[in-house]
């Protein structure tokens, strides 16, 4: 599992959090009773596994996939929920006849953490059958839900948490989701009650289903909303405080891959095998990285295993494998080392390299490469990825869905046959430079990422607002996914779209303190020491 999210005691351009939550590791939750005392003391849940979990399967699941019947009478559960009230005639109705039946919210919910695809294999349902569920809950969106149930700041405080577990890669579905809401509902006196239902509404309400086509537009968290406008208000001043270069103002991020080994050694359902959740060691890690006047700088690939350098490697990609993997100082180094400084030796000007939190405490070690190349580091938050970092608008997802479904199409041609490691990663290196060549002929898409983004000024110099680049976010992604052959893959577009709350207004504080802690780097060359110090007042 990846380090707890930490920002680095350095001068990195960190924005300091607002009453953020660290993530931590989670413990698998023991079986939820009907009502949930405050101070109960419950059984030692089992270890947390270090294997990786390819469907990241519900507690509640029986071995292999399940077929729903929907007209079977509902078992019991292990959370609390109304019981169905029995149809009458063949009449439509509404209210209490159109709510969803505890199997249903489940089907549901397990698409909202997941997507419909994974729910619809998994429960052997319909894709459409699963959508049209999602309608008539959303239809009934508005009735009040009986009992005690989190308060609005425990939501929010969830709801960070489902955002930092998935921009580590780590799993949220039914089992880590109701492990959370327990330990944050266990400071309610008096106890709460779980149920599907909250759970679905949950989801819905704070816009945390995932592949979002319209996540730019969506409202965080307020303490992480406040995060997400201080770093973006301090990276657009830098920029245009420093003149900095688009071709100097550079986004990365990485995508780790999980592979199962049985499962790919096995001959049923061998697509399992290969994916991009988990929380054990990666098998490798994708860095990406891309530049703000629309070029895709070469992709890192570090390999937990032997391999030489295959004879057919894309110009797009470079390889480094070891066995025992690499540490993220050493990934970060090595990126500094192999593509970055290459970049910015003919560039001779000042550069911003923008990059999540959660796994970039960066040493001394990088701090002094990137200074050495007028490079400032900006942070982004925890939690804000979704609609600050570059790569996530558009490009990382649309990367992971290609990987996926050009696993899945060649898993079902070799399902006799055996497949190694070594002769996956060939594979995945093929799938890569695929993707990333396409991408690279679409400049403009690279960069309108950064506008969408808010890392970069609209045209006339200032924010867009969350709706045009929600729009602009829409028409990307789509544009993407029918150049790589995607429609109808992993697409949610045909998913009722949440109905979007307004955007908080961040109203300036009288201290916005942006970085903390020092460092032995005393300052980034060609940055003024005050720009490495703000202090608004």
């Amino acid at each position: 599992m990846y380090p707890p999210p930490s920002f680095p005691t350095n001068k990195a351009a960190t924005v300091k959090s607002v009453g953020a939550t660290p993530a931590e590791p989670e413990e698998l939750p023991t079986p939820l009773a009907p009502a949930l005392p405050s101070p109960a003391s419950t059984a030692t849940p089992p270890p947390t596994p270090t294997h990786p979990q390819p469907l990241a399967l519900p507690p509640l699941a029986t071995e292999g996939a399940e077929c729903l019947n929907v007209d079977d009478q509902d078992e019991g559960s292990p959370v609390t929920q109304e019981p169905e009230p029995a149809s009458g005639g063949g009449g439509s109705g509404v209210g209490k006849k159109e709510q969803l039946s505890v199997k249903k919210l489940r089907v549901v919910l397990f698409a909202l953490c997941c997507n419909t695809e994974q729910a619809a294999e998994h429960f052997r349902n319909p894709q459409r059958r699963i959508r049209r569920w999602l309608r008539r809950f959303q239809a009934s969106q508005g009735e009040n839900l009986e009992g005690k149930y989190l308060s609005f700041e425990a939501e929010e405080k969830l709801a960070e948490w489902v955002l930092t577990q998935r921009e580590q890669q780590l799993p949220v579905n039914e089992e880590t989701l109701f492990q959370k809401a327990t330990k944050i509902g266990r400071s309610l006196e008096g106890g709460f009650k779980i149920s599907y239902e909250w759970a679905v509404r949950f989801m819905l309400r704070h816009h945390l289903t995932p592949h979002a086509r319209r996540a730019v537009a969506h409202t965080l968290p307020k303490d992480v909303a406040e995060n997400a406008g201080l770093f973006i208000e301090f990276v657009q001043r830098q920029i245009h405080n420093q003149d900095l270069s688009l071709s100097m103002i550079v986004a990365i991020d990485e995508i780790s891959l999980f592979l199962d080994t049985e499962v790919l050694s096995s001959d049923d359902r061998k697509e399992n095998a290969l994916q991009t959740v988990g929380t054990g060691e990666p098998w490798c890690d994708v860095v990406l990285a891309i530049l703000a006047d629309g070029t895709v700088l070469p992709t890192l690939v570090f390999y937990r295993g032997q391999m030489d350098q295959p004879a057919n490697m894309p110009d797009s990609i470079l390889l480094e494998a070891k066995e025992s993997g690499y540490s993220d100082d050493e990934i970060m180094e090595l990126w500094s080392t192999r593509v970055w400084q290459k970049h910015t030796a003919c560039q001779r000007s000042k550069g911003m390299l923008v990059m999540d939190c959660h796994r970039t405490h960066l040493s001394e070690e990088v701090l002094a490469m990137l200074s050495a190349s007028s490079t400032l580091p900006a942070v982004v938050p925890a939690g804000c990825s979704s609609k600050i970092q570059p790569l996530d608008v558009c490009i990382k997802r649309t990367v992971k869905n290609f990987l996926h479904k050009k696993w899945k199409e060649q898993a079902r041609e070799m399902a006799d046959t055996a497949c190694d490691s070594d002769v996956l990663l060939q594979l995945v290196l093929v799938w890569l430079g695929e993707v990333l060549g396409v991408i690279g002929d679409c400049p403009e898409l690279v960069q309108r990422s950064f506008l969408v983004a808010s890392v970069l000024p609209g045209p006339d110099g200032n924010i867009n607002s969350p709706t045009r680049n929600a729009d602009m976010q829409e028409e990307l992604i789509a544009s993407l996914e029918e150049q790589l052959k995607l429609s109808g893959e992993h697409s949610e577009s045909s998913t009722p779209r949440p109905r979007s709350s307004p955007e908080e207004t961040i109203e300036p504080e009288s201290l916005h303190q942006l970085f903390e802690g020092e460092s032995e780097t005393e300052s980034f060359y060609g940055f003024e020491e005050a720009d490495l110090d703000l202090m608004e007042i």
